[in-house]
């Protein structure tokens, strides 16, 4: 079984099966392949460039081809094609001339940035004339920086969502980090998936229940810890107690937690019965006593978002009163406030602010939790992310390469060496060699089996942070109109 395992981590079974046959298919006497990514429109018009050092240190980084996986690659090729298809003698020369480390340079936009779609992402070539069959090798693992890029991406534009409404209805925008929390790990497609996408929303967020997300951010991005969480309750541990103990499995989850924030699912039976009679009038002591030291988080989990939190909120304030904040929303007092995990994505989380906003809620009185919508809900073709080769150097002579198809020229590619430059706060991707490199937003990030550049996570949420300013900005705009 071990010998069977292997290959799931060897760098030479990480392709597209075609991929093992393109060796034989370029051009004679080709000595260079360039190839770049892009995400070429889609749902959102900018995209957060996230994740591709991940996929750097977990498969490209060192020495990574060794002769035993040279050995299983054959072995496993010969099975799968049923005929000797296998560029053995390619790969040998890596592992001879180059000690296994692989001759690729690759150069990328600095992670975190926020780049318009249509925009070259990252750039990747060969740096050994004999290894030009290398660049589009490593296509099928490379172009998966389109699932934390687009986790990224989504989680990023609800976090704009959030602020907008915050600077709308709240005096402050403190809690901004908070405001969404991630709750899709047991959605996700594996753990490594749920790492992955769970890190990407961590750029954007600190607010998880996702622990492969911040071990993976630990290990990959080097930050001790990248998200937090809160004692919270789910249905098993509220409804185990029975239909008539519900109060006292309430009273549990404030006598455990006594301080600090504490969520407790509240919709095992009667939503409006747990937060009128329960939390609002026979636990309301207990919760009110927590005063300045802690806060209970009401959390409904079903029946329609835009509708439940209102109520939920009405409800509470009746029982707990409000005050009106300097922007005359209401706010509940600091010991309760209310979460809202189901039915949570960026299209429910501007129709829920807009109700509570029409209710004369503050946005400050909700935190919301997303699962499948944040971490599974998309696809490469969520921003129409692509990986094309543009140049090649054949038999001597430089060769723009692209492709134009008749049926589709949304799926046009570009052509030559490409430069990512900004002017004037506009990105701009030139191409043929029509930029100037001194100018590249681009730096190269791996070159020759190292990694020539180490973000740590600090650095990329800096790089991906929205701007507060403007969204105030857009806010009074809005207002204006």
């Amino acid at each position: 079984m071990a010998d069977l395992a292997a290959g799931l981590d060897s760098v030479l079974l990480i392709a597209d099966s075609y991929k093992v046959t393109h060796h034989r298919q370029y051009p004679p006497n080709t000595s260079i392949v360039y190839s770049y990514f892009e995400s070429r429109g889609g749902k959102f018009p900018a995209t957060c460039f996230f994740g591709l050092q991940y996929i750097l240190k977990r498969w490209l980084v060192g020495q990574v081809v060794t002769r035993e996986k040279i050995e299983e690659a054959r072995e496993i090729f010969q099975l799968h094609f049923g005929q000797n298809v296998f560029n053995e003698e390619g790969w040998n020369y890596i592992l001879e001339h180059h000690n296994g480390y692989l001759p690729l340079r690759i150069k990328a936009v600095p992670e975190g940035t926020v780049v318009p779609t249509k925009n070259v992402l990252f750039t990747v070539e060969n740096t050994d004339p004999k290894c030009y069959w290398l660049t589009n090798y490593f296509e099928t693992v490379l172009v998966q920086a389109w699932y934390p890029m687009t986790v990224a991406t989504n989680s990023r534009a609800q976090k704009e969502i959030i602020a907008r409404y915050l600077h709308e209805t709240s005096d402050s925008t403190a809690g901004l980090p908070f405001k969404l929390h991630d709750f899709g790990f047991r959605g996700s497609s594996s753990v490594e998936s749920a790492g992955i996408g769970g890190m990407a929303h961590l750029v954007n967020f600190q607010g998880t229940d996702t622990i492969a997300a911040v071990t993976t951010a630990r290990k990959f991005y080097g930050c001790p810890m990248a998200g937090f969480s809160i004692p919270a309750a789910e249905h098993s541990t509220i409804t185990s107690w029975g239909v008539d103990r519900e109060k006292e499995a309430f009273q549990n989850m404030l006598t455990q937690f006594p301080t600090g924030l504490m969520a407790c699912v509240s919709d095992s039976y009667d939503i409006w019965h747990a937060c009128g009679k329960l939390w609002g009038e026979e636990l309301k002591q207990l919760v009110e006593d927590r005063g300045e030291n802690g806060t209970l988080v009401v959390r409904p989990d079903s029946g329609d978002p835009s509708e439940v939190v209102i109520k939920v909120l009405n409800i509470l304030g009746e029982k707990f009163g409000t005050s009106s904040n300097t922007k005359g929303y209401k706010v509940l007092p600091s010991c309760v406030r209310v979460i809202q995990g189901d039915g949570i994505s960026y299209e429910t989380v501007a129709q829920i602010l807009e109700n509570l906003k029409k209710s004369k809620w503050s946005t400050d009185m909700v935190t919301f939790g997303s699962g499948g919508a944040l971490l599974q809900r998309l696809d490469r073709d969520t921003q129409k992310c692509a990986y094309k080769c543009s140049y090649a150097v054949i038999d001597g002579k430089e060769v723009s390469v692209f492709k134009d198809p008749v049926t589709d020229h949304g799926k046009k590619s570009k052509k030559g060496r490409l430069t990512l430059e900004c002017h004037n706060g506009k990105f701009v991707t030139y191409e043929e060699g029509k930029g100037d490199p001194n100018k590249d937003i681009m730096q190269v990030v791996f070159e020759n089996g190292k990694l020539l550049k180490d973000f740590d996570f600090a650095e990329v949420r800096k790089n991906a942070e929205i701007d507060l300013v403007k969204k105030k900005s857009d806010s009074k705009l809005d207002a204006e109109s």
